[in-house]
């Protein structure tokens, strides 16, 4: 508990999907004076998200799919180029991650590694992801994926080298930021390329 910060008043703005509320608090500052303060906080839950690398071919499977925020943000067609990722609806986040390698690519993945958890955007979202990477083989390919149609998702699926997916980060085609993590995160530690192209 943090004993600079007192919760004051916490009110429902909006609970369709997802819940935005408006927090307000007091926070004594680093200079000991006492400020009034209140923000608005997006509550969505937290996430998922898990890059499916190949170790033979250097490849990694990605996703591409519509998403309004970055069409109305100025994003020319409004796909954008992602790992698999999922909301932790039920269970913890490695069931999570499992059950939507299965949905979006087909792959039936079990061998799973937690990399690292971060805030999205801790200025307004409460959300945290958990990142995962996981390795892929053509015989763990079980069905087509593509989304769940009674989420009215429509993902198209992309393999790529490392390579190819680093050069699209810098040359602004790849703009998720938890996809660009995941990505730096295999070059880094992942790649055994001794001169990368990127």
């Amino acid at each position: 508990m943090n004993k600079r910060v007192k919760i004051l008043k916490t009110e429902i703005l909006s609970d369709a999907y997802y819940t935005l509320k408006k927090v307000s608090f007091s926070y004594r500052r680093s200079d000991g004076k006492v400020e009034m303060v209140s923000r608005e906080v997006f509550e969505r839950g937290n996430g998922a998200a898990l890059l499916l690398y190949h170790e033979v071919k250097n490849t990694v499977i990605l996703t591409k799919q519509f998403r309004v925020p970055a069409y109305l943000n100025g994003h020319e067609s409004g796909f954008l180029i992602e790992v698999c990722a999922g909301m932790i609806d039920e269970g913890n986040p490695e069931e999570t991650i499992k059950r939507e390698a299965m949905e979006e690519t087909g792959y039936q993945v079990s061998n799973v590694r937690k990399v690292f958890e971060a805030y999205s955007s801790p200025g307004a979202v409460t959300e945290k992801m958990h990142f995962f990477v996981a390795s892929y083989e053509e015989h763990m390919k079980m069905e087509d994926g593509g989304g769940k149609d009674d989420e009215q998702e429509d993902i198209e699926l992309l393999e790529v080298s490392i390579d190819e997916a680093m050069g699209m980060v810098y040359a602004g085609e790849i703009q998720d930021v938890k996809t660009i993590l995941l990505l730096q995160h295999y070059a880094l530690k992942l790649a055994g390329s001794p001169s990368p192209k990127w």
